[in-house]
This record gives C-alpha cells, structure tokens and sequence, in this order.
C-alpha cells in the first residue's frame, strides 16, 4: 500500500499507522502536483499570449481603449430613435419564429440519433459489444466538428436556407447528447434487462422495456438543456447565411450606421427569448427530475 501511494523509490516512509502524520504527507504532495500543474498552466498561458500578440495587426493595450467605442456608437444612435424599437421588436419576430424552429427540429432528430447511439455504445447493453469503441468514437467526431464548420460545407451542397443549418446542429446534437445518454445509461439497473431476456425479449425490447424508462427522465432534462444551446447555435449560424434572426441580424450590421436601432432591437429580442427559453425549460427540467 506505501508503494501504491508513495511509490517504488526507497527513503524515509511516513508512518501509515499514524493518521494525522499520512494525511500531512498527501496534502504536501497534493500541493506540489498543484503546484506544478499551475507553473504548466501559467506558462502555456504567457506562451499563448506572446504568439497572440505577436501575430495581432495591432497592440493589445493600445486598442483596448478602442472595446466599448463601438457599443457605444450603437446604443447612442438606438436611443435617438427609441420609439422606432418596439416597433421594429415586433418585425422581427417571423425571424425568431424561424431560429426556434431550426433549433427544436435540430435537438429532436439529434436526440432521437443520440438514444439509439448511446444504447449501442454503452457497455453491457449494446446490441454488438465489439462494435461499442467505434460508436464511441462517432459520437467524438461528432461533437469535435463545430455546428458553423458543417453548415459551411452544406451550404455548398444545398445551398443556403435553414436546411442545412438544421442538418449541421442535428450532427453536433446526436455527438453531444449521445456522450450523456450513454453515461445514464451505463448507470441503469441491468435486473429487469435481465429479466425481459429471460422471457425471450430481443435487444430492441429490452431496451424499450427495461432501460429507456429508467433514464427517460434525465434524457428528457439533457434534451431541454440542449434546445437551449441549439436556440443560440442557430442563432448565430443565421451569420453564415443560414436563415433566422442571426442572418437579419447580420444584414443590419452590415448596413451600419442608421440601422444600428434594428440591430439593438434584434438583440433585444434574442436576449428576451433566450431567458424566456432558459426559465421555461428550468422549470420543466426539475418536474422531470425531482417530481414536483
């Protein structure tokens, strides 16, 4: 056990039969790994910011006073035409419709991918065992290729529209939720599997019947987290020509200075159907997990 936890090297060994004087000798040798793992840390951290620097058009420090110049420019020019914002809140509302859409269609066929995936990549249920690393792996290319570098490529097989933007968060989607379906699953209580095989069940039975009604709870709450994340995900592919409230948000950006009340108002209504989204989906993930 000394060996196991101090290692094979010879020297003093603190007495193991002497509590307090165990505990002090892990606690020094959690601080020093600590320690070392922080001068790593900070060392990546100043190598970073050397090569940043070092490859930026401009100064770091010179520029930052130039951060909040724009903001400001934009919310002095939205405040000289506040009575146009409502207004405008309101036309921009079919957009966001649009984005909510995206997201809610992307998340249910990106889960309904993930259910079946993470049942055949979970070890003791999986319907071919050897088969479980590759799935595995399937679900890592998935979450590793960002939403906006998929709908790029799409955008040049089906063009522009919401369509690929739906195909490209379903993909990051089913990689995303499947990792954390599997883990629930993994923790699932194998007797009534047992059970159901014993009867003659098939795969797809067993897992109907005796897995899926024990983690549809907590599926369903990673489900409602994740509509979440693709609201803003969609949002923001409408900057590649994806359609939605991002892409009328990228049109008055580009417009500049005269519609920056469309572009506060666009905001606006993002912020506020995004909290409404978070609230809403909250609430309905502590009924499902904690019954009340």
């Amino acid at each position: 056990m000394v060996e196991i936890i101090y290692g094979p090297r010879g020297g003093k060994r603190p007495d193991l039969t002497n509590g307090h004087e165990a505990y002090l000798e892990m606690v020094r040798r959690k601080r020093m790994y600590g320690g070392l793992l922080l001068l790593v840390f900070i060392a990546l951290m100043a190598s970073g910011w050397n090569l940043a620097a070092s490859r930026n058009a401009g100064g770091f420090w010179n520029g930052i006073g130039n951060v909040f110049a724009f903001p400001s420019e934009v919310f002095a020019e939205a405040w000289e035409k506040r009575a146009l914002i409502p207004g405008l809140v309101v036309e921009h509302v079919p957009a966001l419709i649009e984005t909510i859409n995206i997201a809610a269609v992307a998340t249910i066929l990106g889960a309904a991918a993930a259910v079946v995936m993470s049942l055949l990549a979970t070890r003791g249920l999986a319907r071919w065992p050897r088969a479980v690393p590759l799935f595995r792996r399937a679900m890592d290319a998935m979450r590793a290729i960002p939403e906006i570098v998929i709908a790029l490529v799409l955008i040049y097989i089906l063009g522009g529209g919401p369509v690929p933007a739906v195909i490209a968060i379903a993909v990051h989607t089913a990689g995303a939720l499947g990792k954390l379906f599997s883990e629930v699953a993994e923790n699932a209580d194998l007797k009534p599997v047992e059970g159901l095989q014993s009867v003659g069940a098939n795969w797809t039975q067993r897992m109907w019947l005796g897995v899926i009604p024990q983690v549809a709870p907590n599926w369903l709450s990673y489900g409602l987290l994740r509509f979440e994340i693709n609201v803003r995900a969609s949002a923001i592919l409408g900057f590649v020509g994806e359609g939605g409230i991002g892409y009328d948000l990228k049109i008055a950006m580009q417009w500049g200075q005269g519609r920056y009340d469309d572009v506060v108002a666009i905001f606006l209504l993002l912020f506020l159907a995004i909290v409404v989204i978070d609230r809403t989906s909250d609430h309905f993930r502590h009924r499902i997990v904690k019954g009340h």
